[in-house]
């Protein structure tokens, strides 16, 4: 049990969308990732995702609407929920997930991780 500066850890990352895993706990794994640009519409068909904004301003787009995620504020995404981040500036974020999610869900594209690295 050691404490974990998640800044410190943030400033080591160079790459964007691709999240980290800090910590795991009950089957969920912690990750940090630095986004900006449009990731891809994706749903997860049997998982929830928290993101948790740390610096920035995130747009979480849905089907039906775009919902705006500013910094210190968190938004669920259900699971079989169509979602689709976007960042016009660099934005700094913590997911919870479970630690069985793929990436992009079913979508496989160039940013589809399918191994997260711990940092």
């Amino acid at each position: 049990m050691k404490s974990i500066n998640i800044k410190n850890k943030l400033e080591l990352i160079n790459d964007l969308w691709k999240p980290r895993v800090v910590t795991e706990l009950n089957g969920q794994q912690v990750k940090i990732a630095k986004v900006k640009g449009e990731f891809v519409w994706h749903d997860h068909k049997n998982e929830d995702e928290l993101f948790i904004i740390l610096k920035g301003s995130l747009k979480m787009m849905f089907r039906d609407r775009i919902e705006i995620v500013n910094e210190g504020e968190i938004i669920m995404v259900p699971r079989g929920i169509e979602h689709k981040p976007v960042a016009d500036e660099e934005v700094w974020m913590m997911l919870f997930e479970p630690k069985n999610i793929k990436h992009t869900g079913e979508v496989e594209s160039e940013l589809t991780i399918k191994e997260y690295e711990t940092i």
